[in-house]
């Protein structure tokens, strides 16, 4: 059974840093774009960034360009989130998915991790 497991969540100040891992139970990143969506309380799930197969193209919300970064380790099966500069708004669950293509819609992926809880204060 095919399985995505972020970790790495947790609580921090403004101005700080985490790094999410998002873990494959198997190969099922290899030549697949990956992606990292976001959900607060109350709101839709938006996009946050993704990565496509090579790891060479990479795609951010504004709301977080210049401040996180994706990356991919295949050897691993496991795909980053390095967060900088965490803002309170950045508070929300944060989930990995794969998708064919690197894009932003959340239809377009297919597999989805169960989430990890980000939360930063003020």
């Amino acid at each position: 059974q095919v399985q995505l497991v972020e970790s790495g969540g947790g609580l921090v100040q403004a101005g700080g840093s985490l790094r999410l891992s998002c873990a494959a139970s198997g190969r099922i990143f290899s030549g697949y774009a990956a992606g990292w969506f976001r959900q607060a309380p109350g709101k839709e799930r938006e996009f946050v960034a993704t990565i496509n197969g090579s790891g060479r193209t990479t795609y951010y919300a504004d709301s977080v360009k210049g401040r996180f970064t994706i990356s991919r380790n295949d050897a691993k099966n496991t795909v980053y989130l390095l967060m900088n500069s965490l803002k309170p708004e950045d508070t929300a669950v944060y989930y990995c998915a794969r998708a064919y293509r690197a894009t932003i819609r959340t239809e377009d992926y297919d597999y989805w991790g169960q989430g990890t809880q980000v939360t930063v204060s003020s």
